[in-house]
């Protein structure tokens, strides 16, 4: 029945981009629902803190931070997150070598994958994902000519945001 209200929505949409994010919030949804085996009010509650925060990127400890004051566990909220990465619906990076892995909710709209690479603020700490040709072409660049394969997960280019300047 609410899959139909989401159809109903759907006759509202007025420009692209509208339609390509009801588009992906259907198939979080769909994700959602098929991926796991079962879904526990640990992962619910979970899903919704990521689902439902202003920022994007949370390492775990921030997270388990926010959720004990609903009784979960951080042992727990380490084990859910590794079990929503294995499922595709939470997207794992890291900012470096000696810094905790972040974690994001797979949206649809622009996860992490082969061509993300990060940008992080040096003021704020904020993380921006970058989906760049040029940055694309030098890694090609990398491998086809140096025979050095980039990997997009663990690089990082550390700078001062636009907010911040």
């Amino acid at each position: 029945m609410r899959f139909l209200k989401d159809f109903r929505y759907f006759a509202k949409i007025e420009n692209d981009s509208q339609i390509i994010d009801f588009v992906f919030e259907i198939y979080y949804k769909l994700r959602t629902s098929f991926k796991l085996e079962y879904k526990t009010k640990q992962q619910n509650l979970l899903l919704d803190f990521l689902n439902n925060s202003e920022q994007k990127h949370f390492t775990a400890l921030e997270i388990a931070e926010h959720l004990k004051a609903f009784g979960m566990a951080r042992a727990t909220v380490y084990r859910q997150l590794e079990k929503l990465v294995d499922n595709g619906i939470v997207n794992k990076f890291f900012l470096g070598e000696m810094a905790p892995a972040c974690f994001e909710l797979n949206r649809g709209g622009e996860p992490c994958e082969e061509s993300c690479f990060h940008c992080r603020c040096e003021k704020c700490g904020k993380l921006i994902h970058l989906h760049c040709d040029e940055l694309k072409e030098i890694a090609g660049h990398l491998e086809k000519n140096h025979g050095f394969e980039v990997n997009p997960f663990r690089t990082v280019f550390y700078g001062i945001c636009s907010d911040c300047k």
